[in-house]
């Protein structure tokens, strides 16, 4: 008789390193090690790691890091914690930080579900950004999509209550997707009401992906969602 192996989970994205530039190999060398939430630190105070108090905001898949370095550089009052898993884009970001001084920021470079079970305290958070994540068009791939309900659950519980979910895509599929999934979870509430995408906030830049989307002639849906309960 053979033991039954656990189930593998599946995952939002697949590895892909790309090639990186010798200012970013820098950047992971010398300002990773400063700014990183490493694995093996388990739970993470989020104030004693800023060093104050302040509005925890953080984003999952920063891609290049630009729209999560301009937020920090427009919006000093807030921390950030972001998570990507690909080396270039991190190393992006560290030298846009190094660039604009910002203390606020810190780096996750690991599964975001392994990081909100593992590191993050429950509600520690009062925003969550997934600004354009992998849209996984194909219907067989609908399963790595990252919203879905077992994930909504785990967020809510690291959400304050009165905090916001955030999302933002270019793939009117994928924007219908969230729309569902999200009004059938329990807990949480639409800020533009039953059934209607959020204007985009004045707080969200323009990403390229964006921009991108724009010229294939694609709209981009916003989604807002409180934590109730």
């Amino acid at each position: 008789m053979t033991e039954d192996k656990p189930q593998r989970r599946i995952r939002s994205f697949v590895r892909r390193e790309g090639r990186l530039t010798k200012g970013q190999q820098r950047a992971l060398d010398e300002l990773l090690p400063r700014y990183v939430i490493a694995p093996e630190l388990g739970l993470v105070d989020l104030d004693a790691v800023f060093g104050r108090h302040a509005p925890h905001i953080l984003e999952i898949g920063f891609g290049n890091g630009a729209a999560l370095a301009d937020m920090a550089a427009n919006h000093p009052q807030n921390d950030y914690l972001g998570i990507e898993v690909h080396r270039p884009g991190v190393g992006s970001l560290l030298l846009r930080m190094e660039e604009l001084e910002l203390s606020n920021v810190r780096v996750a470079c690991t599964d975001a579900v392994d990081v909100l079970r593992h590191q993050i305290c429950s509600e520690a958070l009062d925003r969550v950004l997934l600004f354009f994540p992998d849209p996984w068009h194909k219907k067989r791939h609908h399963k790595r999509r990252l919203v879905q309900p077992e994930f909504l659950e785990l967020l809510r519980s690291k959400l304050k209550v009165g905090g916001t979910f955030h999302a933002a895509t270019d793939w009117e599929d994928y924007a219908q997707h969230m729309m569902r999934v999200l009004s059938e979870a329990p807990g949480w509430r639409n800020v533009a009401g039953p059934g209607h995408y959020s204007e985009r906030p004045d707080y969200r830049p323009h990403t390229k992906f964006e921009r991108r989307g724009q010229r294939l002639g694609h709209g981009v849906w916003d989604l807002m969602f409180d934590r109730v309960e």
